[in-house]
């Protein structure tokens, strides 16, 4: 019978003829991708994919082409969960059929504590419910699409370095009314199929044994039916895991649900037969409702494909523009006028570079890529006599750029001829002359993991030759080499970095691969130099780390490079295009190297020159328009002295079109900050008790995260939390509360005004709605809590009015002494306006009579 017959299966009578070893079978993952099958009994396996700004697929290695959406940070910066639901509805679901998979692993709805956090640029926003909200709506539009989705990561799991160790310590109130709150939302409002543990622990016990949270709260208290899966490699014990409500352990490789630990964890009496079964229940719940979501992904032929219509790529691209923020627009330079410019200069190190995602698990392949430089020739493409220039300007990378326009195979072929070669044996070191496999690979950054050739030894060596695109003239190249596992680079036969006989330990490749080697190589003019780099799958002993370990699920080398040319000459060679121009598109910001998983940023600074090279191009020519790129908050020293800036996240494919879109004015962007950028690192609220000590990591700000800091301290930010410019104005009016109605420990109350167009071009408004309890209150409360918001779109001239409904989540606090939500009687503030800090509408009303409830 086909797999999608399990979408029938009376799962009780399936759990009853299941045999112990069946049972602990169900409970852990088979490879990196899947679930367990039982043929006998007709359970089907069910294949897992990465997210969350994309689905990828089974590869990090030559991955199938795929659609990279624009982060959650911009995602959230777009305050629209109808057009975040759109995204799960149209493209992620869609996307992960397409790669097979049953379940996609996102979204992240981690709180934005700091914005150093490596993962940042995966969180939705510094606010639990503005992050529970688009949370719902991603999820609501997946599971609608019939694919599951694994809400992530649950819970604290807020900073990288030292993740699978540190003890999250936090207050219960900060837990429940900021970290726990948007998987909270998400639960009420969109029931999602499965929650993925963090690695780390909270207040003492790693997350994946802890059942404080997976049975008091997420089952018990919440109601969820919900399986719960680790993280990959987020399982540290046998039965504490097991017992605690870990279903599923992933992935299936160098598991602790082992038949033979498993089984002998149940005749030690520390596990029972009864326990396991209900793990291996919730499983085959789950398969059952991807049976019946999508049947045809579990009856397809499991292989991976890429599709994209005009449909697809013009929804990505408008998702893109409406996440992006206009932050300055103080002399009306934009939008620009493509018709009244001669002269363009694009300049600064993202104009070209392919920076589209932040790193780690959410990396994918593209299935094509817009730069922003692309996106503005395009742009003005219509109009011949314009004169577009370009210059990097500052270089901004923390490892060497990819080769991977650079490298050719012999035949002309983009890439590099890759041979496999085996061992003499599995513990050998020594490979064979004769290679195992044979295959070309277009990517210098190949993270293995598994996607070696079936049936090789355990050690193996990857040989890879290429050549390099031949220089017009006589050029210094500098190569960068780095490995998990151990690589050396020749050149024209010539060994030119040797990260093979001993290395330096460094964080690439999820933190086991070493630091970057180079080396400097000249480069004739016209000649096609040989390029080879020998790869094994052995990592090379390191000054105070003589371990020579196998790297089994994390090997890869990368291969980068770029011309040898000097800083001071850089910026010269923009300040000139500036200087003659009419315009100046200046690029800027971090990308997959700064901002990625396994890794915390050390500043919020940019890299290298950059706020140099900001400053001396604004100086040369004051009609500047600066646009930033990165996931996160980052620092701007210059921000005062450029007139016009532009916030463009992480946009994935679309990224060039949707920049070119709000630089030219035909999307009026809508978009709002979903985090704070604070003026400096010391003011972010957890500055001082951000990293791990000891592997504690104190949550000493308690509730104030955020903006709610800023308020809290009376502190003025760069740029506050829900802020963001538009090509026209706005006017908020006539506020008006309704009577609060209480019954049945449920609170409801309308917030009503109208919003005013009074520009001269259509445009969106972000009405957001603020909380202040009551003075009375016998507790301490953040002065300012948002509860509720609303996007609207308004015709110039025109007014809409606009209807917010508050909930019991916007009175309440929960109070650790009696384990219960609290709605105190009293009287609470309403203030309503366009941002954090601009609230100029305001009204009060009273809770006569207070309550107390548990649940959602």
């Amino acid at each position: 019978m086909p797999p999608s017959d399990f979408a029938k299966a009376d799962i009780a009578s399936v759990v009853e003829q299941l045999t112990t070893d069946e049972s602990i079978l169900l409970t852990a993952g088979v490879g990196f991708w899947h679930t367990a099958a039982i043929p006998r009994l007709g359970i089907p396996a069910v294949k897992v994919s990465d997210g969350p700004n994309g689905v990828r697929g089974n590869h990090f290695l030559m991955g199938t082409p795929a659609k990279c959406l624009p982060a959650s940070t911009a995602l959230g910066a777009t305050w629209d969960p109808a057009l975040v639901r759109q995204v799960g509805l149209k493209l992620l679901a869609p996307e992960a059929k397409l790669r097979g998979a049953s379940i996609v692993l996102a979204p992240t709805c981690n709180i934005q504590r700091n914005p150093l956090g490596g993962r940042s640029f995966e969180s939705f926003s510094e606010d639990p419910y503005l992050s529970g909200l688009i949370t719902a709506a991603y999820i609501n539009g997946v599971q609608e699409g019939g694919i599951g989705a694994t809400i992530k990561h649950f819970v604290g799991n807020d900073k990288e370095y030292d993740r699978m160790a540190y003890d999250s310590i936090m207050s219960e109130r900060a837990l429940r009314e900021v970290y726990l709150m948007p998987f909270m939302l998400a639960q009420k409002f969109a029931k999602p199929w499965a929650y993925m543990t963090a690695y780390n622990r909270l207040n003492g016990t790693h997350m994946s044994e802890n059942p404080a949270i997976l049975q008091k709260i997420l089952r018990d208290e919440w109601k969820s039916d919900a399986m719960v899966m680790s993280d990959w490699f987020g399982v540290y014990s046998v039965d504490l895991a097991v017992k605690a409500g870990l279903d599923l352990e992933m992935p299936g490789v160098n598991k602790w649900r082992s038949l033979d630990l498993m089984n002998r964890s149940i005749a030690s009496r520390k596990l029972t037969q009864r326990v396991v079964k209900q793990r291996a229940t919730k499983v085959l719940e789950l398969v059952k409702k991807c049976a019946i979501g999508a049947p045809e992904v579990l009856d397809g032929d499991g292989l991976e494909r890429t599709f994209e219509s005009d449909e697809d790529k013009a929804l990505m691209r408008a998702v893109a523009a409406q996440s992006i923020v206009l932050l300055k627009n103080d002399k009306g330079l934009l939008p620009l006028d493509a018709s009244k410019l001669k002269k363009v200069a694009i300049v600064g190190p993202n104009a070209k570079a392919k920076v589209l995602s932040g790193g780690g698990s959410a990396a994918l392949r593209p299935s094509y890529f817009i730069s922003p430089y692309q996106g503005i020739v395009d742009a003005l493409s219509a109009n011949p006599d314009i004169h577009v220039t370009y210059s990097e300007g500052a270089r901004a990378y923390l490892t060497s750029p990819s080769l991977d326009d650079e490298l050719y195979t012999e035949e002309g072929l983009p890439g590099w001829t890759a041979s496999w070669h085996a061992h003499e044996s599995d513990e050998s070191m020594v490979a064979l002359a004769d290679p195992y496999k044979v295959e070309r690979i277009d990517e210098t950054r190949m993270f293995i993991s598994t996607s070696h050739p079936d049936g090789i030894t355990t050690r193996y060596t990857l040989k890879l030759r290429g050549h390099l695109l031949p220089r017009a003239k006589d050029t210094a190249f500098e190569f960068g080499l780095l490995s998990a596992g151990r690589a050396k680079l020749f050149v024209d036969g010539e060994l030119l970095i040797d990260n093979w006989t001993r290395q330096r330990r460094g964080d690439a490749f999820f933190g086991t691969g070493s630091e970057e080697e180079y080396g400097v190589f000249n480069l004739k003019a016209g000649v096609k130099h040989q390029v080879l780099v020998e790869f094994m799958n052995v990592r090379a002993p390191a000054d105070g780390d003589e371990d020579e370990m196998l790297m089994d699920s994390n090997p890869g080398v990368r291969l980068g490079g770029a011309e040898v040319r000097g800083g001071d000459e850089l910026i010269a060679e923009a300040v000139g295009l500036a200087k003659d121009a009419d315009v100046v598109v200046a690029v800027v910001g971090l990308n997959a190297d700064w901002e990625t998983e396994g890794n915390d940023r050390a500043t919020l600074a940019l890299p290298g020159r950059t706020d140099e090279f900001v400053e001396k191009i604004v100086a040369a020519n004051p009609n500047t328009v600066v646009v930033t790129q990165s996931g996160s908050a980052i620092l701007m020293p210059w921000a005062d002295k450029v007139s016009t800036l532009v916030h463009s996240w992480y946009l994935g494919n679309a990224t060039g079109e949707a920049i070119a879109d709000v630089v030219f004015g035909k999307v009026n962007p809508g978009g709002k900050l979903s985090l704070t950028f604070p003026n400096a690192e010391e003011h972010v609220p957890s500055f001082g008790h951000f990293h791990s000590e000891n592997g504690k990591v104190r949550y000493a700000e308690d509730l104030f995260v955020g903006y709610k800091h800023f308020h809290h301290r009376n502190m003025k930010p760069l740029f506050p939390f829900g802020f963001g410019l538009s090509y026209t104005t706005f006017a908020l009016s006539d506020l008006a509360l309704s009577k609060p109605s209480i019954a049945n420990a449920e609170f409801e109350l309308t917030v009503s005004l109208n919003v005013a167009n009074t520009g001269s071009v259509a445009g969106s408004e972000v009405v957001q709605v603020y909380i202040t309890l009551p003075t009375s209150s016998a507790l301490s409360h953040p002065p300012l809590q948002l509860k509720g918001f609303a996007k609207v779109r308004v015709e110039p001239g025109k007014k809409e009015a606009v209807r917010v409904t508050l909930d019991k989540y916007a009175v309440s606090y929960w109070e650790e002494r009696f384990e219960t939500w609290v709605v105190e009687k009293g009287e609470y503030l309403v203030r309503v306006g366009s941002s954090s800090d601009r609230l100029p509408l305001s009204a009060t009303f009273v809770v006569d009579a207070g309550f107390e409830w548990r649940g959602l």
